[in-house]
């Protein structure tokens, strides 16, 4: 029982007690067993951070690093990458032109058409007198229309 009390653990202690004090034994027990369950009215929150939706909140810093990245991948030959920060830029920052244009771009590479027609759009809504608008205009021209169903 010294040996137990010079460990020090919370548990080697409460042991030791219940070896002395059989009584007190069944008394925890008692009142284990006859308290009511915990109600599990909400869940627990996510504790690993991966599975957590990510939040966006209006950061225009994380945007352009997401932007360079994409750009790099990009050039690298992996456009899938790229698409993938570029979308991640415009969810930090919707108003970034630059990753509007590389995402519609780099969709169009990959033969999203629905995806490139969307950033081509969103991109002529945020600024109609753009330099490069009379080009933007005429590969939006070019994509295919959408099937309708019947």
């Amino acid at each position: 029982m010294a040996r137990a009390l010079r460990r020090g653990s919370s548990l080697t202690i409460l042991s030791c007690l219940l070896l002395a004090q059989p009584a007190l034994h069944h008394t925890l027990i008692a009142q284990t067993k006859s308290a009511p369950p915990a109600a599990q009215e909400q869940e627990p929150p996510e504790e690993d951070p991966d599975l957590k939706p990510k939040e966006y909140a209006f950061n225009p810093l994380e945007a352009q690093r997401n932007i360079t990245a994409g750009n790099f991948y990009y050039k690298k030959g992996n456009t899938r990458a790229g698409q993938r920060r570029y979308l991640e830029a415009t969810k930090w920052d919707p108003t970034s032109q630059e990753a509007l244009l590389r995402l519609a771009e780099a969709d169009e590479k990959l033969h999203d058409i629905p995806g490139a027609r969307d950033a081509y759009t969103k991109y002529l809504t945020l600024d109609p007198p753009a330099k490069d608008a009379e080009i933007v205009k005429k590969k939006l021209e070019k994509l295919p229309q959408p099937h309708k169903k019947k």
